[in-house]
């Protein structure tokens, strides 16, 4: 059976309409890029990628990156998302990238 929540509830709890979605992601910089390069491309990631789509972006790492995409607001993330950060990562011959699945952020 069904539990019905309040509004107030879902969006404290974020189910329901107030789920937010979004990915990991994961690549590599060749052994030898420099640290300028590695901070350039990130830079570039985050003023080309991820803030012109109202993206969020924590990550971290050295020559091996990983981290967390999902909206800069509530909201769900989508394929066309997760694309666009795979593309732009692979268009700059980075090394294994890789981009999870869909997921819920606050309960996965």
């Amino acid at each position: 059976m069904a539990t019905q929540r309040s509004r107030r509830l879902r969006k404290k709890m974020h189910i329901d309409e107030f789920q937010e979605l979004g990915f990991t992601v994961n690549w590599s910089f060749a052994e030898g890029t420099s640290e300028e390069q590695i901070d350039s491309t990130v830079d570039a990631l985050i003023n080309e990628v991820i803030a012109p789509n109202g993206l969020a972006f924590d990550g971290s790492g050295y020559l091996q990156w990983e981290g967390l995409i999902c909206l800069e607001k509530l909201g769900k993330c989508t394929d066309e998302h997760r694309e666009l950060v795979r593309n732009w990562l692979t268009a700059r011959n980075l090394k294994d990238v890789t981009v999870s699945e869909l997921f819920d952020v606050w309960w996965d």
